[in-house]
């Protein structure tokens, strides 16, 4: 691994529960942070991001080895793990704070989401076009500490049975060679 392969982007694809999940699960992923982006509130706590009236969204940090996980597949799996099509809402989260959005850290990742969007509306892979906010970093707030593994500490919750747990299902069966060993 070379310093040049460590890159880091930020995902939001609804509760960042989920896509903490996800992600954690994948190899070549070194990090993964719950937080808080996209917004204009300085140092924003969860409730403030739930009310709706910050401006961001949940996302995770992801930091990752693109020598073992290419952007374009952590763009993949992203687009295939939630739905990108969806205004403010992932399934029975509704909100600004639930929208699909990226954000790059460099042009080179700008460029690259600009044309995998471009390739799966144009295969109309989706029913409807992505609508995914794709915009710069311009800060990533860390969630406080009891987001972080919330998926491992907290199986067995209702919500992770009922909403985690078939999407890391979905992972297993369409992407199990990205896993890691011990899934």
């Amino acid at each position: 691994m070379k310093p040049s392969d460590i890159q880091t982007i930020i995902l939001g694809g609804g509760c960042f529960w989920c896509t903490e999940a996800i992600f954690t699960a994948l190899r070549g992923i070194i990090s993964v942070t719950p937080g808080y982006a996209g917004g204009t509130t300085a140092n924003p706590s969860y409730d403030q991001v739930c009310s709706g009236t910050t401006g961001h969204a949940e996302v995770i940090q992801v930091e990752f080895d693109s020598s073992i996980i290419p952007l374009t597949d952590v763009l993949d799996i992203f687009f295939h793990t939630h739905n990108p099509t969806s205004r403010n809402q992932q399934g029975n989260d509704i909100g600004t704070q639930y929208r699909s959005i990226i954000l790059y850290t460099n042009q080179d990742q700008h460029q690259t989401i600009n044309k995998i969007i471009g390739k799966l509306n144009s295969s109309k892979e989706f029913d409807r076009p992505i609508i995914t906010e794709v915009k710069p970093l311009d800060h990533f707030y860390p969630a406080e500490n009891y987001h972080r593994d919330y998926y491992l500490k907290n199986t067995n919750q209702p919500y992770c049975q009922i909403i985690i747990s078939p999407k890391l299902q979905h992972l297993k069966q369409k992407y199990a060679s990205q896993l890691k060993p011990s899934l």
